[in-house]
């Protein structure tokens, strides 16, 4: 599959999300999937996450009411929310030299049933096509990707600083190992890892994990 190349499902028998958790596939999202050739001077691969993760907010502001798009925040590392309920989600793979993405947002419909609130498109403006969502989801994302190889991770930090949930914002993060943090967004260092900032005043960094509202 070569680099650019973005493919889109109508629904999905077998979506999934981080760790394996299912994504409901209802027809009327959008799922679509691409693919990044890692090159030698390209900065760290799991900075993608943050490029994804602005180009996604960036193309479903173009779909909103000029005055619903405030509503948008980003979650770390990659989570797109609509007034603190999920929106869309990202899943990045790597295999060899490849970073395949795969990118939801729930733009006709939404699960209800989840210890986590959902949220869709459709809830706050009329539902857009998946294939307008995806065309200029792809345009944008080039854009960024070659942001970051050209200038690398700082501007892409940058803007998803900007669209991201206010400093201060309650967060606990579910650690590989199974142990939880809860703290305050403080800020992304140079790499894009989690800063939360610990009720003791010391700063704790996060580099893997789920992140969740409090």
């Amino acid at each position: 599959m070569p680099e650019g190349l973005w493919l889109r499902a109508e629904r999905q028998t077998a979506g999934r999300g981080r760790q394996g958790r299912a994504w409901a596939s209802p027809v009327g999202n959008l799922y679509a999937s691409t693919i990044v050739r890692l090159r030698p001077a390209d900065p760290a691969a799991a900075t993608l996450a943050l490029v994804v993760a602005v180009a996604v907010e960036e193309a479903v502001s173009l779909f909103l009411p000029a005055q619903e798009p405030a509503g948008l925040a980003l979650k770390w590392p990659n989570d797109l929310l609509f007034d603190g309920a999920k929106l869309a989600g990202i899943l990045l793979e790597r295999a060899g030299d490849a970073v395949v993405i795969g990118v939801g947002i729930n733009l006709a419909d939404h699960p209800h049933d989840l210890v986590r609130p959902a949220t869709s498109l459709a809830a706050h403006a009329p539902a857009p096509d998946a294939a307008l969502v995806l065309e200029a989801l792809a345009d944008i994302f080039a854009r960024w990707l070659a942001r970051w190889r050209g200038e690398g991770i700082a501007p892409v930090r940058d803007r998803w600083m900007i669209r991201a949930h206010p400093p201060g914002t309650a967060l606990t993060a579910r650690l590989p190992d199974g142990s939880s943090v809860d703290g305050l967004f403080d800020r992304l260092d140079a790499d894009g890892a989690l800063i939360l900032r610990l009720a003791d005043g010391t700063a704790r960094v996060i580099h893997a994990g789920d992140v969740f509202l409090i």
